[in-house]
C-alpha cells in the first residue's frame, strides 16, 4: 500500500491502514511532516509551526487521530474564548453550568464588546439554527454574509462577532463563504454539545504530534520517506499501476492513496485523463484562500492570556507561544502564570484570508501587525522586539464558496486502485484539520472495501445534549 502525501489526510489514512494489517510505505515530499499543519527550524535553530492550528471538542476525528498518534496528551484544552477590542477593552465567551444551548447565555449577555442589539440579534438567529437542528433551509447556495443579513443580524454584530469566529474558522471572508459551513461552525462548536465549544491547542510543536504515526507505521512493518517527490502515477488500462518519482524510478503497490493538495494532484495525472474525467477536471473549479502568520519574539513578557481573538483589526488571533509551549490550560485562572524575571516572550499572529497580505513585504506586515498589538497588548509599547519572520501560505485552505461541495469528489476515484484524501474532498466539512483526517479515514475505508473488508475509522458528531435535543426532536 503507498500513500503519497504526509499531511494530516496522509498520515491518518495510513495509521488506519496500517492498524488495518497493511503494510504500508508513505512519501512526502518535505523534509517534514504534518503538511500545511507543521512545524520546522528556521536557520538559528528555532523550531516553529507554519501558523498556529487549533482543534476544538466537535472535532471528532481529530482527536480520535491524536489519540492513535499517541499525542493526546499534547493538546491543552480551554473552556473559554477572550476577545479583546481597538481600544484595548476584553470580552469573553465561556462555558457555564445551565443546560445546552444556554450555556454560553451568561457571557454572551456580560459579553461588553457587543451591544444590546447586537445580542438579541445574535439571539435570534442561534434560536433559528436550533429550530433547524443546524440545518435551515435557506442557507444552501447563499453566501454567509447574505444569510445574517436576510436574518436581521446588526453591523455590529456581523463585524464584531460572526466575522471574528468564522473568518478565522473558515479561512474565507464572509461574502465568499456557503452559508451552511457557517451555521455548521456555530452549531456543532457552540449550540449541539457542551464539549463542542472546548478550544484544543498543541502545546509542543506541531511537528511532534506525528512521531507516533512514524513509530506506528514502522513496527507494523511499513516505512515513511520524506524528500521524496511523487512525480506522477502511471496509469494503465483504467487502474494505477505505479506511482513514478522524481527520479525516474518506478514504486509499485496492491492499491494507491493520493492524499495531497488537488492542484498537486492534477499534476500527477497525464493532461488526456484530467480532461476527459469529470471528477478530476471538476477539480480546476476549486480556488483557494491563503492565510499569514506573524511570529514575534520579545524582550519580555507582554501577554498573559494563552490567547486572544482580536476585535476590529487586520490581525485575527494572537497566542501566547511562550505559555502554551509550557502546558498552559484552563485549570489556571484564563490560563496565566506570572512571568519570571528577565523572561522573553514568543507570540504568534494569525490573519486568516490575508489576500491583501499576500503581496505586501514582510516587514510591512510585521510593523502592521505590532502597531495594533500595541492596542491590545499595552506593555508591547515598551518592550523590544528581539526577533520577527512572517510565514505566508498563499493556498492553506480551498475555498468554501457557495457550491464548492459540487467539486469535492468521493474517496474512490474512477481509476481503480486510485484512492483520494485530502480536506478538499467530499468530507462533509471544511478545510479543517478535522476534515483532512476525515478524508484520510474514508480513503481507508475505501481500500478496505476493495479488500472485502469492512470497517468504519469514521467518528460520529457529538450527540446532542439538553434544549437541543429537545428542540431539534420537536
Amino acid at each position: 500500500m503507498i500513500v503519497v502525501g504526509g499531511g494530516l489526510a496522509g498520515l491518518s489514512c495510513a495509521t488506519a491502514l496500517a492498524e488495518s494489517g497493511f503494510r504500508v510505505r508513505l512519501f512526502e515530499k518535505r523534509p517534514h511532516l504534518g503538511g500545511r499543519a507543521a512545524s520546522y527550524s528556521l536557520p538559528d535553530g528555532t523550531e516553529i509551526d507554519n501558523c498556529q492550528h487549533v482543534t476544538m471538542g466537535c472535532c471528532t476525528n481529530l482527536e480520535d487521530f491524536y489519540r492513535r498518534a499517541g499525542a493526546g496528551g499534547k493538546i491543552s484544552y480551554f473552556d473559554r474564548i477572550a476577545f479583546a477590542d481597538r481600544e484595548g477593552k476584553r470580552s469573553e465567551i465561556r462555558s457555564s453550568a445551565l443546560p445546552v444551548p444556554l450555556h454560553l447565555a451568561p457571557s454572551m449577555f456580560r459579553f461588553h464588546i457587543l451591544g444590546m442589539g447586537d445580542k438579541i440579534a445574535i439571539a435570534r438567529a442561534f434560536a433559528g439554527i436550533m429550530r433547524r437542528g443546524g440545518q435551515p433551509p435557506d442557507a444552501k447556495g447563499v453566501t454567509m454574509l447574505d444569510w445574517l443579513r436576510r436574518h436581521g443580524q446588526t453591523a455590529g454584530a456581523i463585524e464584531r462577532f460572526w466575522k471574528v469566529v468564522l473568518v478565522s474558522a473558515l479561512d474565507e471572508e464572509l461574502g465568499r463563504t456557503e452559508a451552511q459551513y457557517g451555521i455548521d461552525v456555530f452549531w456543532k462548536a457552540f449550540l449541539a454539545n457542551r464539549a463542542g465549544f472546548r478550544i484544543g491547542v498543541p502545546n509542543v510543536p506541531l511537528g511532534e504530534l506525528y512521531a507516533g504515526c512514524r513509530d506506528g507505521l514502522t513496527r507494523r512493518g511499513g516505512e515513511i520517506r520524506t524528500r521524496v517527490r511523487v512525480k506522477g502515477f502511471r496509469i494503465e488500462d483504467g487502474r494505477a499501476a505505479a506511482v513514478v518519482l522524481d527520479d525516474g524510478t518506478e514504486e509499485v503497490a496492491d492499491a494507491y492513496v493520493a492524499a495531497v493538495p488537488s492542484d498537486a494532484f492534477l499534476d500527477m495525472l497525464p493532461g488526456d485523463l484530467v480532461e476527459r474525467e469529470p471528477v478530476f477536471s471538476d477539480l480546476k473549479h476549486l480556488r483557494f484562500s491563503p492565510i499569514t502568520g506573524v511570529h514575534l519574539w520579545y524582550d519580555r513578557p507582554v501577554m498573559r492570556e494563552p490567547f486572544l481573538a482580536l476585535v476590529g483589526l487586520k490581525s485575527q488571533w494572537v497566542f501566547n507561544r511562550s505559555l502554551l509551549l509550557a502546558g498552559a490550560s484552563s485549570s489556571a485562572p484564563s490560563g496565566s502564570r506570572e512571568a519570571a524575571p528577565g523572561e522573553k516572550q514568543y507570540l504568534q499572529v494569525v490573519i486568516s484570508a490575508s489576500y491583501d497580505l499576500v503581496p505586501r513585504p514582510r516587514q510591512e506586515i510585521i510593523e502592521m501587525v505590532c502597531r495594533e498589538l500595541e492596542m491590545v497588548l499595552p506593555a508591547t509599547r515598551a518592550a523590544g522586539l528581539a526577533k520577527a519572520t512572517v510565514v505566508k501560505e498563499t493556498a492553506a485552505t480551498f475555498s468554501p464558496a457557495p457550491g464548492v461541495d459540487r467539486w469535492r469528489p468521493q474517496a474512490c476515484s474512477p481509476i481503480r486502485q486510485l484512492f483520494l484524501a485530502g480536506d478538499w474532498t467530499c468530507t462533509g466539512w471544511p478545510a479543517t484539520m478535522e476534515g483532512a483526517v476525515r478524508s484520510g479515514y474514508l480513503a481507508a475505508q475505501a481500500v478496505l472495501n476493495l479488500a472485502g473488508q469492512r470497517r468504519d475509522f469514521l467518528q460520529p458528531d457529538l450527540p446532542l445534549e439538553g434544549f437541543a435535543h429537545i428542540w431539534t426532536r420537536s
